[in-house]
């Protein structure tokens, strides 16, 4: 069972905040700006408001104010002073770290409000790239760190799908203007991190294309039953877990024997997974792309 975390490491404050150890150690000693609690061998350990608090610290931070100025503030002014500076040039930093807080408080309201703050001054993929790409970033080395469970990981990624999937439907009114190709999105056998495919899913029907989406785990065999129906097609997959760095070769030859049977037919792939191989590598009609923002200009 995955517990919610409550208290914090110093070492967790460093990897939410970017913030080193050492130099929070300063901030408290110094400026008295934190005080830990400690448990019974004496080791510090802090608060949801703790980190709240140096979220906040490490925004006006970001942003000109020296830790001395910061200091003086006063603890119950410092969330109006980061409120009064937002601005078109911090927002981004600001609600990175809003959706952190209300990823470790389980916080949807908090959520929603952010976001809906966001969408005051930016288009929901101006809010995806400029926002929620670095916000997934920092989630996968925080939970690579232990510093957040995958209850966490969960709750901020199902809320980020449901705003993919509110303007995915606004497309998906509309008829496709370009029939040239038609765009399948799949992921393979036990890959079931979805988020990825599903923006590009969006991406695709923005630049006009068809595009089915099939989901999570499709065995290889079932795509055939495209294949009849589309003269030319994109197939396109996100490798995040699966399949694994030994198993990448067989995959991609399987594909390449079993789908490619044409010059009409290629695979598109992106996905962690790519780390470990090479364009030069893969089977004619197998194309890497190694950012969501490379796809995007080949479309």
């Amino acid at each position: 069972m995955n517990n919610v975390k409550n208290n914090f490491s110093i070492k967790d404050l460093e990897n939410l905040s970017g913030i080193k150890a050492h130099t929070i150690r300063i901030w408290e000693k110094r400026y008295n700006l934190l005080q830990p609690n400690r448990t019974e061998t004496n080791i510090r350990y802090y608060s949801l408001e703790s980190l709240q608090k140096l979220l906040n610290i490490t925004f006006l931070y970001n942003n000109g104010y020296k830790i001395s100025k910061i200091s003086k503030i006063g603890e119950n002014n410092i969330s109006n002073v980061v409120r009064e500076l937002i601005s078109e040039n911090s927002i981004k930093g600001h609600a990175i770290n809003a959706f952190k807080m209300s990823m470790m408080n389980f916080d949807q309201t908090l959520f929603f409000n952010t976001y809906n703050s966001l969408l005051n001054e930016k288009s929901f993929r101006e809010i995806f790239y400029d926002v929620f790409i670095p916000l997934l970033e920092e989630m996968g080395l925080l939970w690579q760190t232990d510093t957040i469970t995958p209850s966490h990981e969960h709750f901020i990624s199902a809320l980020i799908k449901q705003k993919i999937l509110v303007n995915t439907e606004k497309l998906q009114t509309t008829e496709p203007r370009n029939k040239s190709k038609t765009f399948v999105l799949f992921l393979p056998d036990n890959e079931i991190h979805e988020l990825g495919l599903m923006y590009l899913n969006y991406e695709i029907l923005l630049h006009g294309y068809q595009a089915i989406f099939l989901g999570q785990s499709i065995p290889m065999n079932n795509l055939e039953d495209l294949l009849p129906l589309y003269d030319n097609i994109i197939f396109v997959s996100y490798f995040t877990i699966s399949p694994t760095k030994d198993k990448l070769e067989e995959y991609f030859t399987n594909f390449k024997e079993t789908i490619i049977q044409s010059d009409k037919i290629k695979f598109w792939v992106l996905g962690k997974m790519l780390e470990h191989v090479e364009q030069s590598q893969l089977p004619k009609g197998v194309i890497a792309h190694h950012r969501i923002t490379e796809f995007v200009e080949k479309l």
